[in-house]
């Protein structure tokens, strides 16, 4: 029997549970069902030869440490919140200097952090910018803006008479996806379904450690390097720096960096929170005097940057209106 397309493209994964304050012990389970981005097929794939392949950095544990690259069927995997449901889905968008995408360490391990207290959780698995999709530099871009249609299209209830809230926090270069989906109103992808006639707008956004410049000396150069490979000129580069294109309508927006981060300057989060409050978006940046880049739900131990998951969540709870 054929089934629907609706239920065709949901593929179930075992549930683990992982501890609401630390990193999950390895499993060779995913911690929920994970559902394809694209269920027609991923959009502008003619000229893509590459093989999406996931590698494991600690094969012998003790916590996974996995990593996508060259990602061919985008995917969002879900978590649901384990007990009172606070009605807010948390998009994540792990980061990865766009070569990759970080699994575990900024995707699954933030997400059951979330979940423990109440979000709902999808993981972004996206494209990245150089491996020859027709949109280019934009494809990371587009899965982001799908994923929050598809999410906005499943229209789960929630435990209060308020409708469900949809916010989106992202890691690095996935935050400068992000940044981008949520910034720059010219942005678009030919329609695939119903979910498409949805607003990618989310209710809010939260931007860790982000890239934002592409040009000048703060730029992360090994982001700008794919996005060039990605066709992006020179003399178009600041079109990419979403900090030139906020507007009145950007969604309020969580900003949090470490001010001793080498890879990705602090700075690309103090000039995107300058151009949030230039545009009047509710804004709010929070930095650690210490805490590096990349450092997600690991290595924060004793730092204050362990501090920054309950930042998000009380910030959250407050642009959503649960004050």
């Amino acid at each position: 029997m054929k089934l629907p397309r609706s239920l065709a493209w949901l593929i179930l994964v075992t549930m683990t549970v992982i501890s609401p304050d630390a990193p999950a012990a390895y499993s060779s389970r995913e911690p929920g069902e994970t559902l394809a981005l694209w269920p027609a097929g991923t959009p502008g794939g003619k000229n893509v030869t590459v093989r999406e392949a996931v590698i494991e950095r600690a094969p012998n544990g003790p916590l996974r440490d996995r990593y996508a690259e060259h990602v061919t069927r985008p995917t969002l995997t879900m978590i649901g919140p384990k007990g009172a449901d606070n009605g807010i889905t948390l998009l994540i968008v792990p980061g990865g200097g766009y070569v990759r995408v970080v699994i575990d360490k900024e995707g699954f391990e933030s997400a059951e952090w979330f979940a423990a207290h109440g979000f709902e959780c999808a993981v972004l698995r996206y494209r990245m910018p150089a491996d020859g999709w027709e949109a280019g530099a934009d494809a990371p871009v587009h899965d982001v803006m799908r994923a929050i249609r598809l999410l906005r299209a499943q229209r789960r209830p929630t435990q209060s008479s308020q409708p469900r809230r949809i916010g989106v926090i992202g890691f690095s270069a996935g935050g400068h996806a992000v940044a981008r989906a949520v910034s720059d109103d010219s942005l678009s992808y030919p329609r695939a379904d119903a979910a498409d006639d949805l607003s990618a707008r989310p209710d809010f956004a939260v931007l860790m450690y982000p890239v934002i410049a592409t040009i000048g000396a703060h730029a992360h150069a090994g982001s700008v390097a794919q996005l060039r490979a990605a066709g992006v000129s020179a003399a178009a580069l600041d079109r990419y720096s979403p900090d030139l294109r906020v507007t009145a309508g950007t969604p309020p927006t969580l900003l949090i960096h470490a001010a001793d981060d080498t890879s990705v300057p602090v700075e690309n989060s103090l000039m995107m929170f300058g151009a949030l409050r230039k545009q009047g978006v509710r804004s709010a940046l929070h930095v650690f005097e210490s805490g590096g880049h990349g450092f997600g739900m690991r290595g924060v131990a004793g730092r204050d940057s362990a501090a920054w998951p309950r930042l998000v969540q009380d910030w959250a709870l407050g642009v959503a209106g649960h004050d």
